[in-house]
């Protein structure tokens, strides 16, 4: 009888984050070992706090904008705050994390021969003027504007990854990650799900920007993460970029009005000017998804808002 494989060695940078953590606690789940990288700029300690426990986890406190080592068999770059209330508090170190960060990353995945996943984003699409967004359009991005800390961060990131691939064949991927919610998102983070959910169980307005009429898509948790573990690891030909979200369109007002309905709140809606290059509509094409990974998101808006709203009626009610 053959000796049994060694456990995978994976370091996740922006492991106590929201997508970071439950990635933690997947691969975990599937028997790896796992290093969880964070600085706790937006990332949260109580978020890993149930897997200190855990066999192979590993908590480390760490910038990635400093180089670090560790022996690891793949790498999941997340590291980056990914609203705009937190990205644009502090533009140049947004700037540096996506940029200084992604390169010392690669420098390690070039030095361990790991494999390494950017998550990139839909905001490298900006504004989009295609509709839905495939991944050989190459975006509508402002890059002196207030967003361009992030969008332009990210899209230099993919950059890097490339160029990486091609000059050193890095095995890379790149996920550009649609509008994800679920559990342990911040109240605080500014996005719309968590926004509204937290608004309406407090029994405050809901604050809708513009008419409510641009639209996104949401994807859960769970199948993102399905998602970019899929991505990992398949065919090292597959370097992407490739979308990875859900493609039914809900308008912000629709969204409103299901939050509301979940929560049986009575709050009112409450209109403000639209932020300036905030994207009209957005939404995956994940054609390319679908045929290379065999992946698609699988949980409906209304059973993912239900978990998501229980998950805040516990931390911010």
């Amino acid at each position: 009888m053959g000796a049994r494989p060694s456990p995978l060695r994976v370091l996740v940078a922006g492991g106590a984050g929201f997508l970071g953590s439950h990635l933690c606690e997947r691969l975990l789940r599937e028997g790896g070992r796992v290093l969880c990288v964070d600085n706790f700029q937006t990332g949260c300690a109580a978020n890993v706090a149930p897997l200190l426990q855990r066999e192979g986890f590993t908590l480390r406190e760490h910038d990635i904008t400093a180089p670090l080592e560790a022996d690891v068999d793949q790498i999941y770059n997340l590291a980056c705050p990914a609203s705009p209330l937190h990205y644009r508090e502090d533009p140049v170190r947004t700037v540096r994390t996506s940029v200084v960060g992604a390169m010392n990353l690669l420098e390690l995945a070039t030095r361990t021969g790991a494999r390494i996943l950017q998550a990139s984003t839909s905001e490298i699409y900006g504004d989009p003027a295609e509709h839905p967004q495939q991944e050989a359009y190459h975006g509508n991005v402002n890059p002196i504007g207030p967003r361009a800390c992030y969008d332009e961060g990210k899209r230099c990131a993919e950059t890097l990854f490339f160029d990486y691939h091609r000059q050193h064949e890095l095995r890379t991927k790149v996920a550009r990650i649609f509008n994800t919610y679920g559990p342990r998102m911040r109240p605080d983070d500014g996005r719309v799900i968590s926004n509204f959910v937290v608004q309406a169980l407090r029994g405050q307005p809901l604050t809708l920007y513009g008419d409510g009429s641009q639209s996104r898509s949401f994807c859960y948790v769970d199948d993102l993460i399905d998602g970019l573990l899929r991505l990992m690891n398949s065919a090292d030909d597959f370097c992407g970029p490739v979308n990875l979200g859900n493609p039914v369109e809900s308008t912000v007002r629709e969204l409103a009005d299901e939050v509301i309905r979940l929560t049986g709140s009575r709050s009112t809606l409450r209109y403000l000017p639209l932020p300036e290059d905030d994207p009209v509509r957005r939404r995956p094409d994940i054609t390319l998804a679908r045929a290379e990974l065999g992946w698609r998101p699988t949980t409906a808006l209304e059973d993912g808002l239900r978990r998501t709203i229980d998950y805040f009626a516990r931390v911010a009610t």
